[in-house]
């Protein structure tokens, strides 16, 4: 799709994703930060003739980038891939959750090439919070919830999911189903997304599960702290040894005063 030697990254849409993305850092640092004094991108697709201005601030862009993503009715699932074409000029190139790129017919107007019915009825609802520890990590293995059960972006059929990060960068994992446990689990694959995303033991994340329970699902790292901390408090509550309040206190504590090692 794109020339190997032009400058591209992709983006999977995350929940809260029409408020702006995050540019990955490796991207930024190669080929934006002191290399332009433009604080505007240009987007550009198959979409229409239009072109969509959409300020920089930092590493995320925001101003201009909601009428963008209206305009081409995208959706939580969706990859976009951003092809750098000199002067701040980007060609966006979006792909749904079946894996197809989307093709538009015309403006505002947007259907996928494969057949499926409404890929875009994703279940994006179901929340839950893992920890980071030694025995994962070794065994390279993820129980999730027995909760997971009910998520209707799941199912025993599925044989992959993809893990991405708070920065958009993803791993794809082997997904599992245990019928002796009646659990999901991953694996050959949580090793290294813990790796590469410079965890430690001891961390915890907030995960949202999307997906529409036909295509591979996503698990993505919550953006939401307001529904992360609601989560993080239960767990810190049911810690032995420690009274719910003192977990409490010392969960404020950290988050006041940045020392926090939780992921978000």
């Amino acid at each position: 799709m794109a020339n190997p030697h032009e400058p591209h990254f992709f983006k999977p849409l995350l929940p809260g994703f029409h408020n702006g993305v995050t540019i990955p850092l490796s991207f930024f640092s190669q080929h934006i930060q002191g290399k332009t004094n433009g604080k505007k991108w240009k987007l550009r697709s198959d979409a229409s003739d239009q072109t969509w201005e959409v300020i920089q601030e930092g590493r995320r862009l925001t101003g201009g980038w909601k009428d963008f993503t209206t305009a081409h009715d995208l959706r939580i699932g969706d990859i976009l891939v951003f092809k750098h074409e000199g002067d701040m000029v980007f060609h966006v190139t979006p792909f749904g959750p079946s894996c197809c790129e989307i093709q538009f017919t015309h403006p505002h107007s947007i259907k996928e090439e494969a057949d499926v019915d409404d890929t875009h009825s994703f279940s994006f609802d179901y929340c839950f919070l893992a920890e980071v520890t030694a025995s994962n990590i070794n065994e390279d293995k993820l129980y999730l919830p027995v909760e997971a059960t009910t998520c209707t972006a799941l199912n025993k059929q599925l044989k992959e999911i993809i893990l991405v990060n708070k920065e958009g960068n993803s791993w794809t994992a082997s997904l599992r189903y245990s019928e002796a446990d009646d659990m999901f689990y991953i694996r050959k694959g949580w090793r290294k997304f813990c790796e590469e995303s410079i965890c430690t033991i001891g961390d915890l994340f907030v995960f949202n599960v999307v997906g529409d329970g036909n295509t591979t699902p996503l698990m993505c790292v919550c953006p939401e702290r307001k529904e992360c901390s609601e989560l993080l408090i239960k767990h810190l509550s049911r810690m032995n040894g420690e009274s719910s309040l003192t977990c409490l206190f010392y969960f404020f504590y950290y988050i006041a005063s940045g020392l926090t090692s939780y992921v978000f």
